[in-house]
């Protein structure tokens, strides 16, 4: 559906429905004239020089539906200096919106008061105005000019606010993300199905490391073990027969693809921060599909759809109406068709995301080219190029799937399908209600004017188109054509509302003499309508050759052929090569990833996906698929039709600077891919891949960490330092395993960008734990008993996640300690607090000594009384003498 979008700097919204009153009953009139009643208004008002403005012009009355608006609308805005301005859209006029109001952008030039007036043109209202209660305004009535009241926008030198934005997350994030928060529609994109040349648009933080969030097991993978043979009583380490334990399970290709399959459908869906995938092998008919919250890793659901069915592609459908605004989401599972021969009609069968219930059922879908419409809408072209006309059904306009087929009536704009089983090509069933007493008539609604269900036109074009469609972009144009040995035919279909099925070119360029004397195989090979270049594989010479799909003519040819070996397929995703960012990038079994600028086809870098063991048999390179383009990188991994068993060890993932060719990250051995199954795919700025070294499933972005920091309890003396000591630890959603919890019952440390690819290894495929390993720096800050914030150095973490910083404080008081890990590629940053206390120091006076004392008077005393004690021993001595 066409809708009128009006963007402003500040953005406006308008609840328009609320100004037609449901209350009153409505005056009925017959078909004559009719008086007009215009609107006119500014937001905001005042305004600021050069700032923008919305001009709301419209009438009183509202139109039978969306498909209709009142025509002409002019504005007389007088500036100033006494100069007026017409605003006219162009000469043609503004049309207004199904409630009989538009808006229109406004940027005043220079200060004072600017004064504006609405000018209605009369003209006739064809269809009529129909309410609950009837016709309030008959078919063909004429609804009379008019010119609104003057009013007066000021114009000052400030600008008035309006509501900021929000900045980007910097802690990990999960859904569902508020509305409010508009900001984020660059980081958290979906991936509906494998986007056309891989551009993953809305990841603007796409993985700059090989950081894991979660993994889930997909089914038994990895090694075998022992011995195959349990009869055996030597194992032996390899065995030319196979049955040495080292091989490993499955992994899907060769043509029986897990998490999806190439031809067979499920290939991974990612919508709304939710990842689903197929459980069992494309071949198996089983079928089950798992749905898995992206930012968590926690199962959903997992069910069987439909009857043992693959899912085809996600659905965004914006529906946009007078009665309601919002999106619909849905899984669609497709079955008919046809991949090869003429086009033949499909069942379309839809299911909730939320829950995988059923939902709604299209049959008679038919077929041609699929693609998006700008609202998300399903459209399909199809084009018979012997009888000369196209049709392009869509989604969204079968009135089967409405509330109501009656145009004008509240239900034509309400989305009901639920339950509903339709045929999407059917008559269209619509009708009106005139109000001329004639009753609900059938009428072909303009959603649907050929009068089957889907198809908004069907259009001559020229015949005798040789070749087939090769790109649609909706309102743009369709790119076409045909290659061969003699000739290179371009045409285009212009695409643009009124001008559908008008030839843009139809050019036939002669090939070189080469093609057909080397008897080259010739095909098509990458095209991009953002890029405006298509271009021709030569498969043996190996060079490309560009043209434009503006004008189907001859660009240039690549500056030097690409690598040797290049020539070989074998299914590998870009193998055809593929255009963004102004490069065409090619190379997939050589190993060598070559990028030519789109503009002159000079080769602007190349990379060597090289293995240093040699383990492929056929070249020293990786033979190597692409996957993923986003955030100015490309993403490419190791894959192979068919691998010998055990797998080669190492088969690297890689992320390139997309216009350098500079490596972002290599994780060898961590994700390698697969050629028939589900691919690595991109949502929430999130990789979401199998492995088929393990048969498991890994996310792969940027996660959460925690901190912790401790100081000494007791308190300490001025004049002494402190140990602050703590760890960094990375507490993604997969750390939370069983598993992880066991092997590291102190949490997983967090290391650096630099290690983190070996150090995967070792934390979630058992790895050896790698010798040199680093950290993570932390910037440690205090708060002083003064009150000041002031950092006090930093310091790194070790592989064990611990750090410490001695520290001695300044003055005394209670110090808080805020330890900040501010983020790497891997993490989003955190930080913990603690505190400890400083005492004054102990006192440092002249200490006492003690005196000497004074022995003179106790020496004397004791002289005299060993005197006297002498002579008493003397005269007892006598005495006994004389007694003798």
């Amino acid at each position: 559906m066409t809708k009128n979008k009006i963007t402003a700097g500040a953005t406006i919204i308008l609840t328009l429905a609320a100004m037609i009153s449901l209350a009153a009953l409505p005056n009925t009139y017959a078909a004559g004239t009719k008086q007009t009643y215009p609107v006119i208004g500014a937001t905001p008002n005042p305004v600021g020089v050069g700032q923008e403005t919305l001009i709301l012009i419209g009438i009183t009355d509202a139109t039978s539906s969306d498909l209709y608006g009142w025509e002409g609308l002019t504005v007389t805005v007088k500036k100033p200096d006494g100069t007026t301005e017409t605003l006219n859209n162009g000469g043609s006029g503004y049309r207004t919106d199904s409630t009989g109001l538009t808006g229109v952008v406004y940027r005043p030039s220079t200060t004072g008061n600017y004064s504006l007036q609405l000018h209605f043109p009369q003209q006739v209202c064809v269809y009529g105005v129909g309410g609950f209660f009837g016709m309030t305004i008959p078919p063909n009535t004429t609804m009379l000019a008019s010119d609104s009241e003057i009013i007066t926008l000021v114009v000052q030198e400030e600008h008035t606010p309006i509501q900021p934005g929000y900045p980007l997350p910097t802690e990990y994030w999960t859904r569902p993300v508020d509305d409010q928060l508009r900001e984020w529609s660059s980081i958290d994109g979906n991936w509906l199905q494998t986007p056309p040349n891989f551009l993953a648009f809305g990841n603007g933080q796409a993985p700059e490391s090989a950081h894991i969030l979660w993994t889930t097991p997909l089914t038994s993978g990895g090694q075998v073990g022992g011995t195959l043979d349990p009869s055996q009583e030597i194992l032996t380490q390899t065995s030319q027969s196979g049955q040495s334990g080292q091989v490993g399970y499955d992994t899907g290709d060769a043509y029986e693809g897990k998490w999806g399959s190439l031809f067979g459908g499920g290939m991974p869906i990612i919508m709304g921060g939710k990842l689903y995938y197929q459980k069992y092998a494309s071949a198996d008919p089983y079928k089950e599909t798992v749905c898995v919250d992206l930012h968590t890793g926690k199962q959903l659901w997992s069910r069987v759809l439909g009857a043992n069915q693959s899912l085809t592609r996600g659905q965004l459908m914006y529906w946009q109406t007078y009665d309601f605004y919002g999106v619909y989401d849905y899984l669609w599972i497709a079955t008919g068709g046809s991949f090869f021969g003429p086009p033949m009609p499909a069942t379309w069968t839809a299911y909730d995301p939320w829950t995988g219930d059923y939902v709604y059922t299209l049959t008679g879908v038919p077929g041609g080219t699929t693609i998006y419409g700008p609202h998300g809408e399903l459209l399909i072209f199809t084009l018979d190029n012997y009888r000369g006309f196209m049709t392009m059904w869509n989604s969204s306009n079968i009135p089967a799937l409405y509330a109501s087929r009656q145009v004008g009536s509240m239900g034509f704009g309400q989305w009901q399908p639920m339950g509903k089983t339709v045929n999407a090509t059917g008559p269209a069933g619509t009708t009106i209600d005139y109000g001329n007493g004639s009753g609900v008539v059938p009428y072909d609604s303009p959603l649907t004017p050929t009068g089957y269900s889907g198809y908004s036109w069907n259009v001559t074009i020229p015949k005798g188109l040789l070749g087939s469609v090769r790109m649609a972009v909706a309102e743009d144009r369709i790119v076409g054509g045909m290659v061969n040995t003699t000739d290179v035919i371009n045409w285009a279909i212009d695409l643009r509302p009124g001008r559908q099925g008008q030839l843009l070119y139809n050019v036939d360029w002669k090939a070189p003499a080469d093609w057909l004397a080397g008897n080259q195989t010739i095909s098509t090979g990458a095209i991009s309508l953002l890029d405006r270049v298509l271009t021709v594989n030569a498969k043996e010479s190996r060079y490309r050759y560009g043209f434009s799909t503006e004008t189907g003519e001859y660009l240039w040819t690549i500056s030097e052929p690409i690598a040797m070996l290049g020539h070989l397929t074998g299914g590998p995703s870009g193998e055809n090569g593929y255009i963004a960012y102004g490069m065409l990038f090619c190379g997939t079994m050589s190993g060598v990833i070559q990028a030519y600028n789109v503009t002159n086809g000079q080769l602007a870098w190349k990379y060597e996906v090289k293995d240093p063991y040699m383990q492929t048999l056929w070249s020293n390179n990786w033979p190597t698929g692409h996957l993923i383009v986003a955030d100015g990188k490309i993403y490419i991994a190791n894959l192979e039709h068919s691998a010998n068993q055990p797998l080669p060890r190492g088969g690297p993932f890689i992320a390139l600077n997309a216009l350098t060719g500079e490596e972002v990250f290599r994780a060898n051995g961590l994700f390698r891919q697969t050629v028939w199954g589900g691919r690595a795919a991109m949502g929430d700025s999130i990789i979401a891949t199998m492995d088929t070294y393990d048969q498991r499933v890994y996310a792969i972005g940027r996660g959460p960490s925690a901190v912790t920091v401790e100081a000494p309890m007791a308190a300490l003396a001025l004049g002494s330092s402190v140990v602050i000591r703590g760890s960094v630890t990375d507490v993604s959603p997969g750390t939370q395993s069983d598993e992880l919890v066991i092997r590291f019952p102190n949490g997983v440390p967090a290391v650096s960008d630099d290690s983190m690819s070996e150090w995967m290894l070792f934390v979630y495929k058992q790895f050896p734990r790698p010798t040199d390993a680093t950290g993570v720096e932390v910037t440690l800050n205090v708060i002083d008993s003064n009150g000041n914030f002031r950092e006090i150095g930093k310091t790194t973490s070790d592989a064990s996640g611990f750090f410490s910083y001695q520290w001695t404080p300044d003055i005394e008081g209670k110090y808080t300690v805020i330890a900040s890990f501010a983020g790497t590629n891997a993490y989003y940053g955190s930080f913990a607090e603690t505190a400890f206390a400083v005492d004054p120091a102990a006192a440092t006076g002249t200490p006492e000594y003690p005196q000497p004392v004074d022995n003179t008077m106790t020496i004397i005393y004791v002289g005299v009384a060993l005197g006297v004690l002498i002579s008493i021993v003397g005269v007892a001595i006598v005495l006994v003498l004389r007694k003798r």
